[in-house]
């Protein structure tokens, strides 16, 4: 049985990741920081394993991957955005989303590589989004992070093509997760709109008009798990924003 290892497990996409997994016949196995939403998780969709990790923290990846053992597939999903005019955007701010959506994608895959090539078999997809594809105002940290993903997906993809591995990157539109339900509140307390206008000024970012379910990006996941000949891709799921 393949196993399947999912960043940032504790919500959202990895969970819909996870479940989609669990059904294709997979060993899932979610990491995240909260213990406390893993083991959420854990009881929500049963034969799961967990494994508290920062992925921004070299040592602690690496004890995290060698706990778990052997990975066949390497969701990248683990993100973090908040917003920010760029002349109001700290050190802190900036290196930080940089750590968490960069820099941990980087360590994760450099854990899980070594087996993958000895193997000759082995899948990565990163969880990048449409800000690894265009810019949006204000969150300039998170649009050079995520760009900085899609590189690392192509340069790693190039690296492996002849190995049995791929690397490829989904790029997820405004999705129901709760890093748009704080969009929204971010929206709302800026500038006076209601929660409900704020969800439809995001939807319209989509031309189908509405925001991503989170089963939508996982189901695009399982299919670059099986796709031995799609490397090095960024997929939109995103209803036609980018193209």
């Amino acid at each position: 049985m393949k196993h399947a290892v999912i960043t940032g497990g504790g919500s959202g996409i990895g969970a819909a990741v996870a479940k989609r997994l669990l059904a294709d016949g997979m060993r899932v196995t979610l990491m995240g920081r909260s213990l406390e939403r893993l083991q959420a998780q854990q009881t929500a969709l049963g034969d799961v394993a967990i494994q508290a990790c920062d992925v921004s923290d070299e040592a602690g990846v690496a004890a995290a991957f060698a706990a778990v053992g052997d990975v066949d597939l390497l969701v990248n999903n683990a993100g973090q955005v908040e917003s920010a005019p760029l002349h109001k955007t700290s050190l802190e701010l900036w290196q930080r989303l940089l750590n968490v959506n960069l820099t941990g994608s980087f360590l994760c895959s450099r854990a899980v590589l070594p087996g993958m090539l000895v193997r000759r078999q082995g899948r990565i997809v990163n969880v990048a989004s449409t800000a690894a594809l265009k810019g949006y105002a204000y969150v300039a940290a998170y649009c050079a992070a995520k760009h900085g993903v899609l590189g690392l997906t192509r340069a790693l993809a190039l690296e492996v093509a002849a190995k049995g591995v791929t690397v490829n990157a989904v790029c997820p539109g405004y999705t129901e997760t709760d890093i748009v339900a704080h969009a929204v509140d971010t929206i709302v307390a800026k500038t006076g709109r209601s929660a409900e206008q704020a969800r439809a000024e995001l939807a319209r970012a989509n031309p189908q008009g509405r925001l991503i379910r989170p089963e939508e990006v996982a189901d695009t996941v399982a299919w670059l798990a099986s796709a031995a000949g799609v490397n090095g891709q960024a997929i939109a799921v995103c209803g036609g924003e980018t193209m």
